[in-house]
């Protein structure tokens, strides 16, 4: 009877455990519904990606790639007040043509400003009886035609040169203010570099002059030295 009760106990247990969970124990965890064993793969642990830092926004740097950052004594003086070159550094480019047209244009203005206090091309509509002053030229020309042959020039020039050149200079072919006028240009690098820097020393130089000149030749009606 013992025997019996003993082997009846046994299955009873052994029916129970059929409908409990088994425990987790390697990858795989077995249940078991209705007598049908179903393996389920293990969690995998997923790592969690880096996180990246922020880039950090730095400064264009203008004069890492253009002359022009020292004074007449030259010392370093990176003048751009206005952060010009950090606000737009895809127009730099073109700020630096405009410079250079210009103090090429002011140079020029000043030797032609001076030049013409002295001495006059032939012709009655240039002569010192017509013009007696310089600063009285832009007028007087304005009614006798030359004014508008020199607009129409500078238009064509524009349109043939300017145009063509700031397209190549936009292109990465070419660099600002560069017309290929090399026949007595330095050269190394240095040397190049140097007089690239005087040019535009002298033509800043030069824009303040031709306004002053202007300005005093307004004011006191006085030729060179204009006080």
């Amino acid at each position: 009877m013992k025997t019996v009760a003993a082997l009846c106990i046994a299955t009873l247990v052994g029916s129970a455990a059929a409908f409990t969970p088994a425990t987790f124990s390697g990858r795989t965890n077995t249940r078991v519904f209705s007598d049908v064993a179903v393996e389920e793969a293990a969690p995998v642990p997923v790592e969690e990606a880096p996180i990246e830092e922020a880039p950090v926004d730095v400064p264009y740097d203008v004069w890492a790639n253009y002359v022009g950052g020292t004074d007449l004594r030259g010392k370093e003086f990176k003048f751009d007040p206005l952060k010009l070159s950090e606000a737009y550094p895809d127009n730099v480019m073109w700020f630096r043509e405009c410079e250079l047209r210009h103090v090429r244009t002011a140079m020029l203005a000043v030797l032609g400003f001076i030049s013409t206090d002295f001495m006059r091309i032939p012709g009655d509509m240039y002569s010192f009886e017509a013009i007696p002053r310089t600063i009285d030229a832009h007028d007087a020309l304005l009614k006798t035609g030359p004014m508008y042959q020199i607009a129409l020039f500078i238009g064509l020039w524009d349109v043939l040169v300017t145009a063509p050149a700031c397209k190549a200079m936009g292109d990465g072919e070419r660099e600002p203010g560069d017309y290929g006028l090399y026949a007595f240009a330095p050269k190394t690098k240095e040397a190049f570099d140097k007089k690239r820097s005087s040019e535009l020393l002298n033509g800043r130089l030069a824009m303040c002059a031709i306004g002053g000149i202007a300005t005093q030749s307004v004011i006191n009606g006085h030729g060179f030295p204009y006080i």
